[in-house]
């Protein structure tokens, strides 16, 4: 069986926020704007607010190809979220990284897949953050059944109703590609005993693996402190 962490060095090519823009154009006009709105802010009086109106920036600069200068930007604005504790926003920032395709690329998405799943951010970008995972290991490695799972787990911890409904949805077609493309399943039974066989139905073996994942994925390069993250967790 291959290495669950053996992810491809290659990025995916996910969709970024202002991916319905129906033109290179409108992606310039977008960033224009953003750069327009960013001037106005007072980085000393308002860093939370210029910290995410430079992911606008950055995002537009993905948008348009410049995918330098788009990693550029999200990484100077990701210390910034991270001071502030505006997890949501400096996932995203990683997101920003990870799509622009440079040298630390996979590192960011380490990053960013242990905030998403360590903080009760929207369920929607975890999973797509773990989607990552899954669209770029090979397709006989255990590591994208791990992000799989995991992301169904997210799914239905961190949603209700409807919600819940259509992200399982979601989440569970995807575990089911996952385990096609793995072993080769087509039924529900097969499906079930796979999930057995490989222990992705216990969140208490399966949360340890997806952070040993993460682990390699960052190699020891850590942004940020990650004991003390922990001690900013809410209470429930």
């Amino acid at each position: 069986m291959s290495n669950p962490t053996d992810i491809k060095d290659g990025n995916s090519n996910a969709t970024t926020p202002i991916a319905v823009l129906d033109s290179k154009q409108s992606a310039q006009q977008f960033l224009e704007q953003k750069k327009a709105e960013l001037r106005q802010i007072d980085i000393i009086k308002q860093p939370l607010l210029w910290a995410k109106k430079q992911l606008d920036v950055a995002d537009g600069l993905l948008a348009t190809e410049q995918k330098s200068e788009a990693w550029q930007t999200a990484r100077e604005n990701f210390d910034v979220l991270i001071q502030h504790e505006a997890w949501q926003e400096a996932v995203e920032a990683c997101n920003v990284m990870y799509q622009s395709e440079q040298a630390a690329s996979l590192s960011a998405l380490g990053q960013g897949l242990w905030l998403a799943i360590t903080y009760p951010i929207e369920a929607e970008t975890t999973v797509a953050m773990l989607h990552h995972v899954v669209d770029d290991t090979p397709k006989n490695a255990d590591g994208a059944a791990v992000a799989a799972a995991t992301a169904h787990y997210i799914a239905k911890l961190r949603t209700t109703d409807q919600k819940q409904k259509n992200l399982s949805f979601l989440t569970t077609h995807i575990l089911g590609e996952v385990a096609k493309r793995h072993s080769n399943v087509n039924s529900q039974d097969d499906f079930n005993i796979w999930l057995t066989q490989l222990q992705l139905d216990k969140p208490e073996l399966l949360l340890p693996r997806m952070a040993q994942i993460i682990d390699i994925m960052v190699e020891n390069n850590w942004w940020f402190d990650r004991d003390e993250l922990r001690a900013k967790l809410p209470v429930n």
